[in-house]
């Protein structure tokens, strides 16, 4: 059998990013924004460390 599973779709930090901005739109939350999107920079910044330490195992691998 061929079984093909694809996820797709918002997560998490999504959902929350999503949640803060609609809390700080409705007036609930009087945060600042560099607050309320502060999950999309988590998940930019976790990907970007993801991908220095990748660059750097193969710089030192490829030196050896």
């Amino acid at each position: 059998m061929n079984e093909s599973n694809n996820t797709s779709g918002v997560g998490f930090l999504g959902l929350l990013t999503i949640l803060f901005i609609g809390l700080k739109l409705g007036h609930v939350i009087d945060w600042s924004w560099w607050w309320v999107v502060s999950p999309i920079w988590l998940s930019i910044g976790f990907y970007l460390s993801v991908i220095i330490i990748v660059l750097i195992v193969r710089l030192v691998i490829s030196s050896v």
